[in-house]
């Protein structure tokens, strides 16, 4: 498992992704932004998403980030507007 440090960064990448764009971010945008390869990139959110308290999981069969509390990464009835832009959604 990664250190505290390494996953509070993948935290505030990703989270930071989601405020950004309005979607997480894919594990290998995440390996891009750690400079590591894909398969580290997905240990590295794994070990994230086990250590952080709250609803957040990805996807057990792709591996791609599906809820980070407070977005969802999947449409809900949950729409979140920042200044009239709705680009995230609730979970």
């Amino acid at each position: 498992m990664a250190d505290k440090q390494t996953l509070a960064r993948v935290y505030h990448v990703v989270m930071s992704w989601f405020v950004k764009t309005g979607r997480a971010l894919h594990f290998t945008e995440l390996a891009t932004e750690f400079g590591v390869d894909a398969d580290t990139a997905i240990e590295l959110q794994c070990d994230m998403l086990e250590e952080i308290d709250g609803p957040h999981w990805a996807d057990p069969g792709s591996g791609l980030i599906a809820c980070f509390d407070p977005f969802s990464n999947m449409p809900t009835q949950y729409r979140i507007s920042v200044d009239g832009e709705q680009k995230w959604y609730g979970e």
